[in-house]
């Protein structure tokens, strides 16, 4: 999975000016059922993230869907949670039509939680690899970079640059915050910062890693959230950190002077997914068809701060923004991984349970 994540930058620099323009996205998504104009009303309920995320998701996709189909509605909610989908399976009594979810969770319940669905008419050309699963397909991709206050280290001779310096409590003194959620990166990063090669992460070495984390336990935030860890940046409580870009750029926004460390960046896959047995089926794969379109991921990417699953969206990004592109090879100077969906897949929840005893002790 590494290999093919760095030929991801290197495919991006081969997009031309052309390409960006031709809207060469997703191809022509199957017809949602009864799309015609005297079609009957249906009524999709997507379950997302709330907030000013789940608002970027209405205009970036929900609201040009329903401008091609009149007779659809979407009905908002939150949060998603993978316990309600497998309830309202095993009750065969489906609320949810569209449900985030972490593409290495939509793959392990493929078949049984998840509907398996037809994307061969979505044109994966521009696509990030991956991005289209037999289960989900992929909304956006989130970067979790190294990164620190820059007043912390304002000397960049002196200042850290690699993921091994994170881990040096000694050279670069302060307190460390990372995301105890597994799809931040904290395994990866331990074994990177251990000295493990990108290209032999995996299958993971999770007591190594762990171990490595034991080494900074005492100067390390452990947060429980990407909430907690964005307030304890802008609350000056953490100095070297690794955080989601979707909220980097916020509190860059807010006037944070952050310095972003380009040498190995742990990347995950946000995913959508149709819950086992809906009735709109059908119709919310014709709408998850429509995700990797060229204006719906320009939206969902200038919108969140997000990395974008189609190469070749003709992207207009901020100032603050444009440092957190890490598909961009004239930013991201470093190194990309792009987590191991089959791994995960297969082991997320023996490791999940052996990471939250090691929090607990």
């Amino acid at each position: 999975m590494v290999s093919t994540a760095r030929k991801v930058l290197a495919g991006l620099g081969a997009v031309t000016i052309a390409g960006l323009l031709a809207a060469c996205a997703g191809g022509t998504p199957p017809a949602a059922s009864g799309s015609g104009d005297d079609a009957a009303p249906e009524t999709l309920t997507f379950v997302g993230y709330g907030g000013a995320g789940q608002d970027a998701m209405i205009a970036a996709w929900q609201d040009p869907f329903t401008d091609e189909h009149p007779n659809i509605t979407f009905v908002n909610t939150s949060p998603p949670d993978l316990s309600q989908v497998q309830a309202q399976v095993q009750a065969g009594a489906i609320q949810w039509d569209v449900v985030a979810v972490a593409a290495f969770a939509a793959q392990q319940n493929c078949g049984t939680l998840f509907e398996k669905l037809d994307f061969s008419d979505v044109d994966e050309t521009d696509l990030v690899p991956g991005a289209v699963g037999e289960c989900f397909m992929t909304g956006f991709y989130n970067a979790t970079p190294f990164a620190y206050r820059t007043d912390a280290f304002p000397d960049p001779a002196t200042a850290p640059k690699t993921i091994a310096d994170f881990f040096d409590v000694e050279t670069y003194p302060g307190q460390r915050g990372v995301l105890t959620n597994l799809q931040n990166g904290i395994l990866e990063y331990g074994l990177l910062g251990d000295g493990v090669s990108p290209d032999s992460l995996y299958p993971l070495d999770v007591p190594r890693s762990l171990a490595k984390w034991d080494t900074i336990r005492d100067a390390t935030t452990f947060a429980p959230n990407v909430g907690a860890l964005q307030q304890a940046v802008a609350s000056n409580q953490v100095d070297l950190f690794l955080l989601s870009d979707s909220r980097l750029v916020p509190t860059m926004d807010e006037g944070m002077d952050i310095t972003i460390v380009w040498d190995e960046t742990v990347v995950t896959q946000s995913a959508f997914a149709v819950p086992l047995g809906s009735s709109h089926k059908e119709t919310a794969q014709s709408f998850l068809a429509t995700l990797p379109g060229p204006q719906q991921v320009k939206v969902i990417t200038e919108a969140l701060g997000t990395a974008p699953v189609n190469l070749a969206a003709p992207l207009d990004l901020s100032e603050n923004a444009q440092k957190l592109a890490v598909f961009d090879p004239s930013v991201n100077t470093g190194g990309t991984i792009v987590q191991d969906l089959d791994w995960w897949a297969t082991n997320y929840n023996d490791v999940q349970a052996e990471v939250t005893t090691w929090l607990a002790g």
